[in-house]
């Protein structure tokens, strides 16, 4: 799959953003999920539909709360260099996110598969409809 040059960074980020729902969410976070924070729960698929579309590289860090990893987050880091986090926001005070390292795509997406083609199929939606 390849990008749209015509469609801007900001472009996917509002299609993305849009596309998020309670049905794409991770399961453990769903409790947490809610229109105020949509993006709570959406990093892993969030950060593959941008690898789809963009390239580079997947960015992996740990989220702790009172020091303990709780948790881990997906972002991206960009062909150019650029780490760009569309999910970043979904943290609350308390937790903190670590520095990333760079992990390989796995070659085939088992956990959260359907979460994750809802959301891509969502995002090609908008990306093919009329402005």
């Amino acid at each position: 799959m390849t990008f749209m040059t015509t469609m801007t960074l900001d472009d996917l980020t509002i299609r993305i953003r849009n596309a998020w729902g309670a049905d794409t969410c991770a399961s453990e976070d769903l409790p947490k999920w809610s229109r105020q924070n949509p993006a709570r729960g959406q990093c892993g698929i969030t950060a593959l539909v941008v690898n789809d579309l963009l390239g580079g590289d997947l960015m992996l860090g740990e989220v702790h709360v009172n020091g303990e990893r709780v948790d881990f987050h997906w972002w991206n880091c960009l062909p150019d260099g650029t780490e760009i986090d569309l999910t970043r926001e979904q943290f609350e005070a308390h937790e903190v996110v670590t520095a990333g390292q760079v992990v390989r795509r796995p070659p085939e997406i088992q956990r959260y598969r359907e979460e994750y083609e809802v959301l891509k199929l969502r995002v090609l939606a908008a990306q093919s409809a009329p402005h």
